[in-house]
């Protein structure tokens, strides 16, 4: 491809030559020449005096100079270079497409209803009174559970399960691994101190557009429902506890861990490792750091760090406090000594 013609499919302002070829994308340090690669953190500009790219997706203003002997590097003026990086890869790699047909070795029951365009690989179940829509694909090994509803353009990779009478919308990725509608933990205590497993009726919901990753799980409620609002994102290794419900858009990063409850709004961010209590809301447009740990509520467009979570600048103020403790240690010991003297 050339690059004028890169640059009129994602609607970038060239500025270089647009007659040179390129083959292939990559990142900044590794690229090679006919590949393009993007600079959205600033901190990696030092990279394009050195970069073999061929060009570069970059923001209007964004100046810098090449070191001798190096190729020429062309722009791709974007306001979102990772955007265009993002759309940009699409244009050089072709997944791989799966046309319809049931495979052999898939076991459907006699109830479920397939849509037209659908693939069923190898070893999938489907039980009884399903629903899957148009263009679905399930890798292999992949697993329905009595009564789910699934809709159009659903894609379940190898050894995903949706559990019972669980619902989900159209254009729904699973990753390896996840399990929608897994039980909840949810029992109560009998008189002897043993736990009694309560029924977890709820089904999980996941709106349009979600996608789930690796070794996921969005529990089943107790009563009611879980549900993931449309296109939200969430990590590999998540776990959203019985009857949580998080917002539209929201983006759950590795190793988040939702206890039974939680309200997380829509737009919100929650990185690696944040934990939060249950029965607690997280409101609109909130974003909470990597390992913050979350025991009550947390208000609109906040942005929360640590444990107990507090307000990022309070946070970071504790934590400037903390390192100087050895100093103020050493002189409260001073102090005192020169007191008892």
């Amino acid at each position: 491809m050339k690059l004028q013609e890169l640059a009129q499919r994602l609607g970038c302002r060239l500025e270089g030559d647009g007659h040179a070829a390129v083959h292939g994308v990559a990142g900044i340090e590794h690229a090679e020449p006919g590949e393009v690669t993007f600079l959205a953190n600033r901190r990696y500009a030092p990279n394009l005096k050195t970069t073999r790219a061929s060009a570069v997706f970059v923001e209007a203003g964004v100046e810098f100079e090449r070191v001798a002997n190096a190729p020429p590097l062309a722009k791709l003026l974007t306001a979102n270079p990772y955007l265009a990086f993002a759309k940009a890869i699409e244009l050089f790699y072709e997944a791989p497409k799966y046309g319809p047909g049931i495979h052999a070795t898939a076991v459907i029951a006699k109830s479920t209803k397939i849509g037209a365009g659908a693939h069923i690989g190898p070893y999938c179940f489907v039980d009884e009174n399903v629903v899957i829509g148009e263009h679905a694909v399930l890798h292999s090994f992949v697993t329905v559970y009595r009564g789910a509803r699934i809709g159009a353009n659903f894609f379940a990779h190898a050894h995903a399960v949706v559990r019972e009478f669980c619902k989900i919308g159209d254009r729904v990725i699973l990753q390896n691994g996840v399990v929608i509608g897994g039980d909840g933990l949810g029992y109560a205590k009998n008189a002897d101190g043993t736990w009694y497993k309560m029924a977890q009726s709820g089904p999980a919901v996941l709106e349009d557009d979600v996608e789930v990753q690796a070794n996921a799980c969005i529990d089943r409620a107790t009563v009611g429902e879980t549900r993931i609002g449309h296109g939200t994102k969430i990590d590999d290794l998540v776990l959203v506890g019985h009857a949580s419900k998080v917002g539209a858009n929201c983006m759950l990063c590795g190793q988040v861990g939702l206890a039974g409850s939680t309200h997380i709004g829509e737009n919100c961010i929650l990185a690696g490792q944040v934990g939060t209590a249950g029965h607690l809301t997280v409101g609109n447009g909130t974003v909470i750091t990597a390992q913050s740990g979350v025991p009550n509520d947390v208000p609109e467009r906040a942005l929360y760090s640590g444990y107990p979570a507090v307000e990022n600048r309070e946070w970071l103020r504790m934590m400037a406090a903390l390192r100087r403790l050895p100093e103020l240690q050493k002189r409260v010991a001073e102090l005192e000594d020169k007191i008892s003297g």
